[in-house]
This record gives structure tokens, C-alpha cells and sequence, in this order.
């Protein structure tokens, strides 16, 4: 149960094996939210696990709330040669909706940002964010995020 007090204390964490399924499932909800996909839980769950099990690819981080999981995000890496350093890529936020607006999303950011300092070769931080999400892209910028001159593009290989 969630306590209706919205300053209620929240406590990061590395995820742990035990927690993928719950992160996969905030992946799912997550693109079925921002994007409208439905992703496969065939794929997902192993796509989690395989970041819990290979700190390579990067971290999961959770938030705690209530006795609950509240909120996480996955911490991947880039290699800048333009700052010889790492850059690390905010990715998979999700908050359950029962905990939006009550500093879990700032929890994990800050933790990301302490973690990153702690490392000694991160040189930045980073995210994505769809163009209609305009309350997330508000959120990044309170927490001292800015817009990029940059646009993403990909390819994906079959």
C-alpha cells in the first residue's frame, strides 16, 4: 500500500538478479505508455537479466518506496574520444504511477549523478526522451539537464 504522504522517504539500490522480472515489467509498461509497443516479456526478461548479469552492460537502479520498488532506470556506457572519458546514457525510466510526483525519479537521478562522480571517468550524462513527453523533459531540466543540439537516428539490423 502507498502512503498517502508525498514526501515519503525513497532509497536507491543496484537491482539485483531477484528484481528482473519486476524490471522487466516496468519496461513493458513503459513503452507501452510512452510509445504505444507492446513488448515481448520473451524478450525483455532476458534482455534485464542479461544486464544483471554483466556489469558491462551497464546497471539497473531501483528505487524503494513504501516497501515497494517505485521507480528504476538502466545506466549504460559510451566512450567519448572528444572528452576521453565516459558518458553515461540514462535509459528504461519508469515510475509507477502511484509514486509520480513525489521524488522518486529525482532519487534515482541523483543517485546516477553521485555514482558518476564516484566512478572518475564519467565525463556526462545522458538520456533520450520522446518529443511528446513534455513532463519528463520538464522534470530532466529542473534537475539541471538541458536539450542537446543533437537528433538521434538508427538503424535496427534484423
Amino acid at each position: 500500500m502507498v502512503e498517502s504522504n508525498p514526501r515519503q522517504s525513497v532509497v536507491t539500490r543496484i537491482a539485483v538478479a531477484e528484481d528482473a522480472a519486476t524490471l522487466a515489467g516496468f519496461n513493458r509498461a513503459m513503452a507501452l505508455e510512452t510509445e504505444a509497443k507492446s513488448l515481448p516479456m520473451e524478450t525483455l526478461l532476458p534482455g534485464v537479466e542479461a544486464v544483471l548479469r554483466d556489469p558491462d552492460h551497464g546497471f539497473y537502479l531501483v528505487a524503494d518506496s513504501g516497501g515497494e520498488i517505485a521507480g528504476s532506470l538502466l545506466v549504460t556506457f559510451e566512450w567519448s574520444d572528444w572528452r576521453n572519458g565516459r558518458m553515461w546514457w540514462i535509459q528504461s525510466v519508469y515510475v509507477r504511477p502511484a509514486h509520480r510526483r513525489r521524488g522518486v525519479y529525482r532519487a534515482l537521478h541523483e543517485a546516477v549523478r553521485e555514482r558518476a562522480r564516484a566512478a572518475g571517468d564519467v565525463v556526462g550524462v545522458r538520456l533520450y526522451v520522446e518529443r511528446e513527453n513534455v513532463a519528463a523533459q520538464r522534470t530532466y531540466a529542473a534537475l539541471g539537464m538541458s536539450e542537446t543540439p543533437y537528433r538521434i537516428y538508427e538503424e535496427m539490423l534484423d
